[in-house]
């Protein structure tokens, strides 16, 4: 079945940085748009960045566009999330989704995509 798994996640100070990993298996990686949402304590999940299976096409949300980077490495099934000038309203828990096979545009819903991890807890201080 498909498994994805979330690491890295943790407590940081405001302005620091983490590398969030997710790694794909049961699924033919290269095929998928991979995302990564986040969900704050009585909020509604929201997108944050999402790469199209070929790097062809990656959208960021407004919040984190300058401060995000997604990455894949198709070798090894796993996509990264490098947060950098992290703030408090980053505070979240992350999750990792794929949508495919062979979609051409990155989806920005949750309904988007068809598999997900259980999350990792992102926490930023003041």
């Amino acid at each position: 079945q498909v498994q994805l798994v979330e690491s890295g996640g943790g407590l940081v100070q405001a302005g620091g940085s983490l590398r969030l990993s997710c790694a794909a298996s049961g699924l033919t990686f290269t095929r998928y748009v991979m995302g990564w949402f986040r969900q704050a304590p009585g909020k509604e999940r929201e997108f944050v960045v999402g790469v199209r299976w070929d790097s062809g096409n990656t959208v960021y949300a407004d919040s984190v566009k300058g401060r995000f980077t997604i990455s894949r490495d198709n070798a090894k099934s796993t996509v990264y999330l490098q947060m950098n000038s992290l703030k408090p309203e980053d505070t979240a828990v992350y999750y990792c989704a794929a949508d495919g096979p062979f979609i051409v545009r990155v989806g920005v819903r949750a309904s988007d995509y068809d598999y997900w991890g259980q999350g990792t807890q992102v926490t930023v201080s003041s």
